[in-house]
């Protein structure tokens, strides 16, 4: 092979102080070539794919990709493929109504024992409050703590989980404060799985895409809405439609928390390898872009950024996830294995480096009477 790529790719590294067959746990050690040719012509898409297939190892890929981030090495390789992927994205809804169940499929039905080993108890996908916690369990109740707080919810209220994933959220805010809970998920395996759990409980779990909710649907405006972890897989194109759908659902002195990961610039492209291997059609959006989707629809009462804190949640999935690889070996293959470490481990590095952020909203139709206080 041609030493011009290896040499341009080492360059690249070199400014992030990471090395090709270095010594250190965050260097690459390369076993094909041709992974850095990949790397080149298609970010990290080749990047990701030739790690899936053996051609380079890390000990620490989490390091490595901080170290990448935080020099901005990603800026510095502009492969054509990313244009075009970048044109799809601005020119089509790759989350209308058909290809919206294609994420339920592809990455939330992958089974609910594989989810129960790799998350905590209550079986939460999303980023845990790391302030006062110590382990992913304790994290994770802080977490749904601090919605139920922000919300200021009260026995009997009727509150909406658009995005409700295994029930986390709903079970916790049932069990602890008393409330009454819808929830819709595009998972066929989290709807039989919070169904059976929470049986029992004023809990309604539907598989439905977000776009059919209305008041008279859910049987009268409800009193809070919240959405945990979905609206990265709502699209641009379908923001400001996404924002009046919890509008017409929720009553007029309600409040809605949105939490969301965020990229700190309008037009950054989704990641091609996240896109085709984990969350088919994701899209994180930017405070600019939530912002025109909420205008005239919301007051935003407030915003609170932890992202720092999905690196600890992150990592702690991983930690669990290859103790648990064992079980999981016979179902799954060895690409699989290499995949959903280079997802967990390149996404902690990238939260890291602040290069992803978490944002707690919330929101109110006609601005909160006397003004909003977090409840935190």
């Amino acid at each position: 092979m041609d030493t011009a790529p290896q040499q341009l790719v080492a360059g690249l590294l070199g400014k992030a102080d990471i090395q090709i067959n270095g010594n250190r746990p965050w260097d690459m050690q390369l076993h094909d070539p041709a992974a850095l040719e990949r790397a080149l012509a298609e970010g990290n898409l080749g990047l990701g794919e030739a790690y899936m297939a053996g051609a380079w190892d890390c000990e620490q890929l989490d390091v490595f990709f901080e170290r990448l981030l935080s020099a901005h090495l990603d800026r510095e390789v502009h492969p054509a493929r990313i244009a075009w992927h970048a044109l799809q994205v601005r020119m089509f809804n790759r989350q209308n109504r058909t290809r919206a169940w294609q994420v339920g499929k592809a990455h939330y039905d992958l089974g609910n024992d594989f989810y129960e080993a790799m998350l905590d108890p209550r079986m939460v996908y999303s980023c845990g409050y790391w302030k006062d916690a110590t382990d992913l369990a304790s994290a994770q109740e802080a977490k749904l703590e601090l919605i139920c707080r922000k919300l200021g919810l009260q026995p009997g209220m009727r509150v909406l989980d658009i995005g409700c994933g295994w029930g986390s959220f709903m079970g916790y805010a049932a069990e602890r404060y008393g409330v009454q809970c819808i929830g819709v998920t595009v998972s066929t395996e989290q709807t039989r799985y919070a169904q059976e759990r929470y049986a029992g409980l004023p809990m309604e779990f539907r598989l439905q895409d977000y776009r059919e909710l209305d008041g008279d649907t859910l049987g009268g405006r409800v009193d809070r809405i919240v959405s945990v972890g979905m609206f990265e897989h709502v699209g641009h194109k379908n923001h400001r439609e996404y924002m009046q759908v919890a509008q017409r659902c929720l009553a007029s002195d309600g409040l809605f928390l949105l939490h969301t990961i965020g990229k700190n610039e309008r037009d950054a492209t989704p990641d091609r390898w996240i896109d085709k291997h984990i969350f088919p059609n994701g899209e994180t959006p930017s405070i600019g872009q939530i912002g025109d989707a909420i205008d005239g629809l919301f007051v935003a009462e407030d915003m609170h950024n932890f992202g720092a804190d999905y690196d600890r949640t992150l990592m702690a999935w991983h930690a669990n996830f290859e103790a648990a690889w064992p079980r999981f070996a016979d179902r799954l293959d060895d690409a699989f294995q290499r995949k959903w470490r280079y997802y967990l481990l390149s996404c902690a590095g990238a939260f890291r480096a602040r290069e992803l952020q978490l944002w707690q909203w919330v929101l109110s139709p006609e601005g909160a009477a006397g003004g909003y206080r977090r409840g935190s």
